[in-house]
């Protein structure tokens, strides 16, 4: 009976204390979430773009070193 009534007490702290910590969330504004998503997109695009030219100048390379053509 001991362990149930622990348990119990143990399920009705979590509950409280998460509805503590869930007050003290920052909620970000529709405009901070639409901010961010730009951000994110645009990053994306410049690391792909990167990311591109990196994979071209090594095929290149690598064609030019085994002497095939890409």
């Amino acid at each position: 009976m001991n362990k149930v009534l622990d348990y119990s007490n143990g399920i009705k702290r979590f509950i409280r204390e998460s509805r503590a910590e869930m007050k003290k969330v920052f909620w970000p504004t529709k405009k901070d979430v639409g901010y961010s998503t730009l951000v994110v997109i645009g990053l994306t695009v410049v690391v792909g773009f990167y990311l591109g030219l990196i994979d071209a100048v090594l095929t290149r390379l690598l064609a030019l070193f085994i002497g095939t053509t890409p």
